[in-house]
């Protein structure tokens, strides 16, 4: 395959969908399940197809697959989307990362292996090559030593580099151009912080776009030295909001090939994600450029 415009690497598992009816049960409790679907998981590998539906050339590498039905099912519809996985082989005798996702209207619970994946190191090494012949790369931060040593390797050649939730004193944020953090992550690490303080010390911590997201709230966006900003997201009837935040990544990702200011890369990616949580399986049926663009115009009128 050709030069691809962004290498993306990081979490890459088989993702089974189910879409219920109501709301998430209570323990013990019943949900009536509307939709199953089989589809990827991992937020590089999410993010990589979003972009691929913006018509974005993608290079994908991460965690290792197995030679099953499973890897032998991610691995088809990657292609299907024209990413390039060659730099992910099956393995044989090997199970890959699992995940199962059950998805109401609001929120969405996910079951999964990522922990052993995170435990037995089961990942390739980044090849500077693949950085390099990029023009920006989108990087989880979970394999940390790896992604560190990737986005240093971008950083030297002066690509920028995207990446989502990594705390305040992470070294990955001397590296990267932004930096997408989610509400569910500051709830996680930072529960008894002000949100105004912490996006100030995420702004101190990194010369690149700090943004933080909040759902259907405005998203809150700014660099070293400047004032907080917010972008209100489009209004919609979710369907399913699995995906929504790796879509928001893409968004940013996009923004940066396209040398956008950063009040249009959040609108966009605040489009581009909301689009996603309208469909089921939303990041399998993301939205092409043209709707994105028509959401963003008419958002604004």
């Amino acid at each position: 395959m050709g030069k691809h415009e962004v290498y993306a690497y990081g979490v890459v598992s088989s993702s089974t969908l189910y879409r219920i009816k109501g709301k998430f049960p209570q323990a013990q409790g019943y949900a009536e399940i509307e939709d199953v679907h089989h589809m990827t998981g991992g937020e590089a590998t999410n993010s990589s197809i979003v972009l691929s539906r913006l018509g974005v050339s993608v290079k994908l590498d991460g965690n290792w697959l197995g030679a099953d039905s499973s890897g032998e099912r991610t691995r088809a519809i990657l292609s299907d989307f024209g990413i390039d996985t060659s730099r992910l082989p099956l393995r044989k005798d090997y199970v890959g990362v699992q995940e199962v996702v059950v998805a109401d209207a609001d929120s969405r619970t996910i079951f999964g292996t990522y922990g052993r994946l995170l435990e037995k190191a089961e990942w390739n090494e980044p090849v500077a090559d693949d950085i390099v012949g990029a023009a920006v790369v989108c990087l989880d931060p979970f394999f940390v030593e790896q992604a560190t040593r990737a986005a240093k390797i971008a950083f030297d050649a002066d690509v920028p580099v995207v990446t989502v939730d990594c705390k305040t004193d992470d070294e990955l944020l001397s590296f990267t151009s932004a930096v997408v953090i989610a509400e569910s992550f500051i709830n996680e690490h930072y529960p008894d912080r002000e949100v105004e303080d912490l996006i100030r010390e995420y702004q101190a911590a990194t010369d690149g776009l700090v943004v933080f997201t909040f759902g259907d709230a405005p998203v809150w966006f700014g660099r070293r030295g400047e004032a907080v900003r917010l972008v209100e997201p489009p209004t919609i009837d979710p369907v399913d909001t699995t995906g929504g935040g790796d879509a928001f990544r893409a968004g940013v990702v996009f923004g940066s090939l396209k040398g956008w200011d950063d009040q249009k890369t959040i609108r966009f990616s605040a489009a581009l994600a909301a689009l996603v949580c309208t469909r089921f399986p939303g990041v399998l049926d993301a939205p092409g450029l043209s709707e994105v663009v028509e959401l963003m115009e008419g958002d604004a009128s």
